[in-house]
């Protein structure tokens, strides 16, 4: 069921005709020889595939797949650190009419059972430390590939025998499906965390991967000359749209790493001769720790905000922006060449509307700050459902339309916006959003809790680190042990409480409600 709202995709527009196989075999077609994927494994030796190369995985990979029974519909779970063949399933899955069901490779076996389960999903791939994991969920896939490396390394082990191996889910390419191009198709789906004690699965469309590809290449201001580094991990939004399809959109070249490291950040970025790159905190800050290089080629790092000190440090100019999964790209930039204030995100995108609003819904004004609400198309410009979930789908959105991020912003007289914070309960915690639900719902199931409530620590590297204030019957070292096996059998490491604090009763208001600022107020001053 698509989002409730009074914009519909019309009959006639961008993507009508198109699909992602149609700019995979468009690009294949008129830059065949010129390199997409470039892969830097820290362990081993390095490959790149040229766009006539790529094209011809993902055929092989949806040929193989047809040939193992995957269907268009069929819901195909992908659980891989950054690898090149996430790639290929990816677009493989989209040649074929697949889902591909793209989860978090830190999660837990519970979370994934729940994922698995959701979805629906009847197969999946995965790479060798992660084996085991799957074979023992409580989920009855059809059948489970397993790739013959870890990003690059040598596993510990082979992999169980009656796993199937990686490389028979790579057919003939002549023998890929051919489908007729429908950009509303569901295309994939990724799981994010909200207010709800388990998080939600976004469906994206064919259109709304298509979308993502040219807004972000536009933002950008991408040319087939550019090269970007690619360090966040695929199962995310930024890596696999702000970074890959932006630049499948463009004919550029993309330098994939399994995940972002400081030590080799620059000789990989130097020797690559890269122009860009997606940035957060975190990498920013371990960068302030490592030798600079004598000279480079980045001309542009995008981030939350516009930086100064990026500019200062290394010469490189920075794009602000402001998106989230469920708006399929940025619906806030900086414009390329003009300067902005430090710190802002930027500006509306033409391809969207905006609203800052006040609680009771009326429009805030110039240095007010409020609720952030976006307005797009379902399916094209915002993500297409929830998936199994029409209440939730429903309730995202209001009677016009306008779909609530659950983020504080605040626009300045000449029309910057800059992030203020979240008027949902969620945690950022390096770089992942993490609902404070979540984690309370996993403490309450442990005897002798009577209430808990969780808020974010400020933290230099992380952004933020979960505290749990803890009521107990018999507070103490036994429970607080009982409360950590609990969420580490539960939760994904980066979801875990830093730190679990005992208090005698949560602080209230008038209507019961707990009065999180003032929990925050403790972890800085313990007499508040």
């Amino acid at each position: 069921m698509p989002a409730p709202t009074a914009l519909r995709a019309p009959a006639v527009h961008a993507f009508t005709g198109r699909n992602l196989p149609w700019l995979v075999d468009a690009q294949a077609a008129s830059r065949g020889e010129r390199p997409y994927l470039i892969w830097e494994p820290f362990d081993a030796t390095g490959r790149t595939w040229t766009y006539a190369q790529f094209a011809e995985e993902t055929r092989a990979y949806a040929a193989g797949l047809a040939a193992m029974g995957v269907a268009p519909g069929t819901f195909v779970l992908v659980h891989m650190d950054n690898c090149p063949e996430f790639l290929f399933l990816w677009h493989a899955c989209a040649r074929l009419g697949a889902i591909a069901v793209t989860t978090n490779t830190h999660s837990t076996a519970d979370e994934l059972a729940y994922f698995a389960r959701h979805s629906g999903a009847t197969v999946a791939v995965t790479q060798p430390k992660f084996a085991s994991l799957l074979t023992g969920l409580p989920h009855a896939f059809r059948w489970i590939a397993v790739g013959a490396t870890d990003s690059g390394q040598a596993p510990d082990s082979p992999p169980a025998a009656d796993l199937v191996p990686l490389a028979r889910l790579r057919g003939n390419p002549q023998d890929a499906p051919a489908r007729p191009p429908d950009p509303l198709a569901p295309n994939s789906v990724q799981f994010t965390s909200g207010t709800t004690s388990r998080p939600k699965g976004v469906v994206w469309t064919q259109g709304n991967a298509l979308w993502a590809a040219r807004t972000l290449a536009s933002i950008l201001e991408l040319t087939a000359e550019d090269r970007g580094i690619v360090h966040f991990p695929l199962f995310h939004t930024n890596a696999l749209a702000y970074s890959m399809l932006s630049t499948l959109w463009a004919g550029a070249s993309a330098v994939l790493t399994p995940r972002f490291s400081a030590s080799r950040f620059w000789e990989i970025s130097v020797r690559q001769r890269c122009t860009w790159a997606s940035m957060s905190p975190f990498p920013i800050r371990a960068l302030l720790t490592q030798p600079d290089p004598p000279a480079h080629d980045y001309r542009v790092w995008t981030f939350a905000g516009d930086l100064a000190m990026v500019r200062e440090r290394w010469g490189i100019r920075t794009t602000g922006w402001y998106g989230m999964t469920e708006t399929v790209s940025a619906c806030i930039s900086t414009e390329q060449g003009f300067a902005g204030p430090e710190g802002a995100m930027g500006r509306p995108r033409p391809e969207y509307e905006i609203s800052v609003r006040r609680d009771d819904g009326s429009e805030a004004g110039p240095d007010e700050p409020g609720r952030l609400y976006v307005r797009g198309v379902p399916g094209l410009s915002l993500f297409h459902e929830y998936l199994h979930d029409p209440e939730a789908t429903a309730a995202a959105f209001d009677d016009d339309g306008w779909f609530e991020t659950g983020d504080e912003v605040v626009a300045r007289p000449q029309g910057e916006l800059f992030f203020v914070g979240r008027t949902k309960d969620m945690l950022k915690v390096g770089g992942e959003n993490v609902a404070a639900i979540e984690i309370e719902t996993v403490i309450a199931t442990v005897p002798g809790v009577v209430e808990c409530a969780v808020v974010g620590k400020p933290d230099d590297m992380r952004d933020e680190l979960p505290v749990a204030f803890v009521v107990a019957d018999r507070p103490g070292a036994e429970l607080e042990a009982a409360i950590r096996a609990c969420c580490e059998d539960k939760l994904s490491a980066f979801k875990r409480p830093h730190e679990i604090r005992f208090i005698e009763r949560l602080p209230t208001g008038l209507l019961g409600k707990i009065l999180k600022k003032d929990l925050r107020a403790m972890l800085t001053d313990p007499q508040a």
